[in-house]
């Protein structure tokens, strides 16, 4: 099969550092090729893939202070889709821009799909999929689907990762931890108060966006710089996170919004490290209750099972991992999608009067 994935460019494909979606767009891809069919990725680049790379751009977004309007880069990129559509290059198009691509790509014979990696509980959201009712989208969680129950959902898709990207190591767990990114909404205060609470030390590998600094300057760094319990390590790299997770008691996620998914939480798992989350947005479906980790509400009951977690057996953990979360899981579930839209009736090709 003709494949076209289109990242965004905000990062380069798999991204240096943080960067989830174009992670998760790196994973599927490598899948796909490795599973034989011939993928063309649209990303930055400065990605690296082996599958055909067509660069709008030559740097990640995020890394090239030069551009202050990236929109207008994702608009020719989605250009030169269209344009390669036309010379029928692809059997199928996946998009990962949410609903970017909706307008152009509904008026042209080739399917598609659309991941939609974000938030959907905003109220301009509304509007969107109700004038674009007929476009598929995935969803990375049952969750993500409440806000916009009428989009033309094809299947919930969760993510994975490459099945030995991550692994458990030998070492001692001393610690809780922290990892992804300081944001509000992310709840680290909340996680150094569970930590403190519990007498234990808590090590935070997080990037700070420019949007989140003023945060992290007056609410979080205060915090760690009064508490001897906690280290701020910073952005790691996937080659530290197998070390880093292996050598956690469990991963915090005291989130306080919609979570679509959260890649921290099968990360944790692929190292056999359990997690204690709060139950929001799409934590009930990732974590197995008593398995895999616990889904708590609020501090209290998140204190209140950190000491359980040395009961759980790391070893179960990751065998759950690989059930449910590996890559090649997730590229085959997409590949279902993708049959399951190319056999439905034949678009029409819509032309204007002048053709």
């Amino acid at each position: 099969m003709r494949i076209a994935q289109v990242a965004p460019l905000t990062e380069a494909v798999p991204p240096k550092l943080y960067g989830g979606t174009e992670r998760v767009v790196h994973w599927l891809t490598e899948e796909l090729v490795a599973l034989g069919h011939e993928v063309t990725l649209f990303a930055s680049g400065d990605s690296h893939t082996s599958a055909k790379l067509d660069a709008t751009w030559p740097k990640a977004l995020r890394l090239d202070g030069s551009v202050r309007d990236p929109n207008a880069l994702h608009m020719v990129m989605l250009e030169r889709v269209r344009r390669k559509c036309d010379d029928e290059e692809f059997d199928f198009l996946h998009f990962h821009l949410d609903y970017y691509p909706f307008s152009l790509f509904y008026r042209q014979p080739t399917p598609f799909l659309t991941t939609l990696h974000g938030r959907l509980d905003l109220p301009e959201h509304q509007p969107v999929f109700t004038t674009f009712s007929k476009v598929p989208v995935i969803s990375i969680s049952n969750a993500q689907r409440r806000p916009v129950p009428l989009a033309n959902w094809v299947r919930t898709i969760h993510h994975g990762l490459p099945e030995d990207l991550l692994t458990p190591q030998q070492v001692r767990p001393s610690y809780l931890a922290v990892l992804g990114r300081i944001a509000p909404e992310k709840g680290v205060d909340r996680a150094i108060r569970i930590a403190t609470r519990c007498g234990i030390p808590l090590k935070i590998a997080a990037k700070v966006d420019r949007a989140d600094q003023e945060y992290y300057d007056e609410v979080i760094s205060p915090l760690i710089k009064a508490n001897p319990l906690v280290e701020y390590i910073g952005e790691i790299s996937d080659r530290e996170k197998s070390d880093f997770l292996s050598g956690a008691i469990g991963l915090l996620v005291p989130i306080d919004w919609p979570e679509p998914f959260g890649l921290v939480m099968i990360e944790a798992m692929a190292c056999g490290t359990p997690v204690i989350a709060y139950n929001r947005g799409s934590v009930p479906e990732i974590i197995d209750a008593g398995l895999t980790g616990f889904v708590v509400e609020d501090e209290t009951s998140a204190v209140a099972v950190v000491d359980r977690l040395a009961g759980l057996d790391r070893t179960a953990i990751r065998k759950q991992f690989e059930a449910r979360f590996t890559a090649r899981r997730m590229a085959l579930d997409y590949l279902a999608a993708y049959r399951g839209l190319m056999e439905e009736e034949p678009r029409i090709k819509l032309v204007s009067s002048a053709e």
